[in-house]
């Protein structure tokens, strides 16, 4: 079995799985990976499960050395990852060996990047998942981010085995911008706002405030004025929903929202567009669009149906080389 060596921890490294469901009714958040497609592909491109825990790694990498050989990929932001030196192209799976260093020399495009290995970072399960959920210090790696001196180990695989580089197609690789349209379906209190409060919000772009984090994101622009109050009695809240508080300026719920909310909800992020949200950056700007239900379900269908294309192809790679 091999290990992951934390040497420097990065500004925010965190293990995570797609997330901890089925008990937000008692209060616990789902938490997981921010940008779930990004994730699910790095661990495709080591040949693991697309649930299997990962790293999540915000703005300024770690810096990591690897005790017996095993294969990583990294997908996501590009953050100028570097092994012994050498470039690693992004969206890609290459072999390492101990010894190796892995570095990350800055942000160039994106927010989170993550990082995976060949067979998975084994850390106990917390109510059925190994998210890390940094607020109630539960899951991942001691329920908490990465620091200098953590030792991550490694389930034993024999991906370690194949030396090729294993490089996904074009239309499989986000691009991610300053600007961003995003797509949202009508929120639960559509109607708690006047059609002249809801062109201002279609018709508005947004820029993401420096108070925004793994639980939300917070808006600065154009102020939404209710119909009535702000407030409603408190309900479900789901990822992606778009509350407008009394200050008028809205709020995007995140990986680890809050299970349940006071305020109204003018829209819902569209679930593929969740992972380009997740890609951006305080002082980035975003506008939206309505869509109706049925065209994001058929939108999320579509991404499905990439991935498992992508699943066999990778798949299949392995297997004549293993």
């Amino acid at each position: 079995m091999g290990s992951l060596i934390v040497n420097k921890p990065g500004l925010l490294t965190t293990v995570q799985d797609q997330g901890r469901y089925g008990y937000q009714r008692y209060g616990m958040p789902v938490a997981g990976a921010m940008d779930s497609y990004a994730f699910q592909i790095a661990n495709l491109l080591v040949g693991n499960r697309r649930n299997t825990p990962a790293l999540e790694i915000t703005l300024l990498g770690p810096e990591i050395g690897f005790e017996g050989s095993c294969r990583i990929a990294i997908t996501g932001a590009e953050l100028g990852a570097e092994i012994n030196g050498k470039r690693i192209y992004p969206w890609s799976s290459v072999k390492v060996d101990s010894g190796d260093r892995l570095i990350f020399k800055g942000a160039q495009q994106g927010c989170r990047a993550y990082l995976a290995v060949s067979g998975g970072i084994e850390v106990d399960e917390v109510m059925g998942s190994s998210s890390t959920y940094l607020r109630g210090q539960i899951g991942g790696y001691q329920g908490r981010s990465l620091k200098a001196g953590d030792s991550l180990k490694v389930v034993d695989t024999d991906k370690g085995n194949f030396s090729g580089i294993i490089k996904i197609p074009k239309q499989y690789i986000s691009e991610y911008r300053r600007e961003s349209k995003i797509r949202v379906v009508a929120g639960p209190q559509f109607s708690h706002f006047s059609q002249k409060e809801i062109d201002k919000f279609f018709n508005s772009n947004y820029t993401i405030s420096a108070q925004s984090d793994r639980m939300g994101y917070r808006l600065e622009g154009a102020k939404l004025s209710h119909r009535q109050s702000a407030d409603i009695i408190s309900e479900g809240i789901s990822l992606g929903a778009i509350q407008v508080p009394g200050d008028g300026q809205p709020i995007i719920m995140m990986a680890d929202h809050q299970t349940t909310g006071g305020y109204t909800k003018i829209a819902n992020v569209i679930s593929v567009d969740i992972a380009t949200l997740a890609q951006m950056k305080p002082g980035e700007l975003i506008s939206f669009s309505l869509l109706s239900i049925k065209e994001a379900q058929r939108l999320y269908r579509e991404r499905e149906i990439m991935l498992k294309k992508l699943e066999k192809m990778i798949n299949r790679i392995y297997l004549i080389y293993s």
